[in-house]
């Protein structure tokens, strides 16, 4: 029993870490509890949809040469398959939710749906292959997938906010995050097929492509935590206008009391 304990911790805190680090970062208006759990379980639920999509592709090439190459392994049953059903449950559960209403907001809920589909993969891997799977995973692939979600995040937040590039922004997060999943799988799938020597070339680079992707991810937290903060003086600012206005017309009712009897009096 203590052994499933352990594995099932090692599986699990790393998506914890990762989720609680993502909501301290949402400086101006936190994301309530009830709209985090739906991305959390969405991003659970995603997995039969990855797995639905993966099976048409198989019908789709599983005759052809190109289904037993790394390519096919790393792009079209991992990259491809699992962002496009992270990104059809944000658009089903998160796209028209009332409080997706900041740009950082489609980072926040981007990576829950990233970080609730890792959770279930990560479990899975842990519980099959052990605690040293365990360990190389929350270093790598859990916050991978958290990083694909803040990628693909920055995007629908654009499109949310600039529905006259919503189309570019919709289909720039979508290729970028199967871009960046397929090579992260492509360089740890490759080294299988090649020698000692060009597997450590191909370490090196993988080392260089996931400290890029880090620093990509937190450049676009950076970018949309500076959004959200203008976003929220331009509405103080706004408020306060009206309020103004309010005032200066005399329709504040605040200030202005109607004396309903008046015209009763003698």
């Amino acid at each position: 029993m203590l052994n499933y304990l352990i594995l099932f911790g090692i599986a699990v805190l790393p998506v914890v870490v990762l989720m609680v680090f993502i909501y301290r970062q949402d400086k101006y208006q936190k994301e309530p509890v009830k709209s985090l759990a739906k991305a959390f379980f969405g991003g659970m639920l995603s997995i039969p949809l990855d797995i639905l999509i993966v099976t048409g592709i198989g019908l789709l090439f599983g005759n052809t040469f190109i289904a037993n190459t790394v390519f096919f392994s790393s792009f079209m049953e991992a990259g491809i398959p699992e962002e496009l059903s992270k990104f059809l449950i944000f658009m089903l559960l998160i796209w028209r939710d009332k409080n997706f209403d900041e740009y950082f907001d489609g980072i926040v809920y981007a990576s829950f749906i990233g970080l609730g589909f890792a959770c279930v993969e990560n479990i899975t891997y842990v519980f099959n292959y052990g605690f040293a799977t365990g360990v190389v995973r929350a270093l790598l692939s859990v916050p991978a997938h958290f990083l694909f979600g803040v990628v693909l995040g920055y995007f629908l937040s654009l499109a949310k906010f600039h529905p006259e590039k919503r189309g570019i922004y919709l289909l720039s997060g979508l290729l970028l995050a199967m871009l960046a999943h397929g090579l992260f799988d492509w360089l740890l799938m490759v080294t299988d097929r090649l020698s000692p020597m060009v597997t450590l070339v191909i370490y090196a680079v993988f080392i260089w492509g996931d400290i890029k992707l880090w620093k990509l991810g937190l450049r676009y937290i950076r970018k949309q935590q500076e959004n959200s903060r203008l976003q929220a003086e331009e509405a103080k600012a706004a408020d306060m206008d009206f309020q103004i206005n309010e005032t200066s017309t005399g329709y504040n009712t605040e200030y202005r009391q109607i004396d309903w009897n008046a015209g009763d009096r003698r």
